[in-house]
């Protein structure tokens, strides 16, 4: 089952090495990683998405809680929180093919941020089933270049 991590740490040098290596030791692939400062400059948060069991999972948490530079951990819960991504995809245009691309990504709510000659790049951010989407329409024009984020979240409601 996979897992989205909340993982608050000390924003300093090497801990994103730390922890990767904690993953990596206990043979569990990181899915998705994303670190990013928090409203507190002295911290960052991770959102780790993992495939592992409960029981693994356990055990990762209480391996992470061991790690000093460790604030906070939360296990997500998909209902409680809200999760999101971002991706640039760049598409084969054409004079003809041009409107219904740009027709796409406003169906998708999506913006394009570059356009060249011949291509256009449409930036779209949301949950993970909305980029598979628009990725599957898009793939028939040829997608030149594509690149997601990790994900994202937060729990929803009022901070803990």
């Amino acid at each position: 089952m996979k897992h989205t991590l909340s993982v608050l740490v000390e924003n300093k040098p090497g801990v994103l090495v730390r922890i990767a290596g904690l993953f990596s030791r206990r043979g569990f692939n990181i899915d998705s990683l994303a670190v990013g400062p928090t409203e507190d400059p002295n911290l960052s948060r991770m959102t780790i998405v993992v495939g592992a069991a409960e029981h693994s999972l356990e055990q990762i948490t209480k391996q992470l809680n061991k790690l000093i530079n460790v604030v906070k951990i939360s296990d997500l819960d998909p209902v409680k929180s809200v999760n999101r991504e971002l991706a640039l995809i760049k598409v084969n245009a054409t004079s003809k093919t041009r409107t219904e691309i740009i027709e796409i990504a406003g169906i998708f709510r999506s913006g394009i941020v570059d356009v060249s000659k011949n291509s256009l790049t449409v930036e779209v951010t949301g949950t993970i089933d909305k980029l598979e989407a628009i990725e599957e329409m898009l793939r028939p024009y040829g997608i030149v270049e594509f690149v997601r984020t990790g994900r994202i979240a937060l729990s929803r409601g009022q901070k803990e």
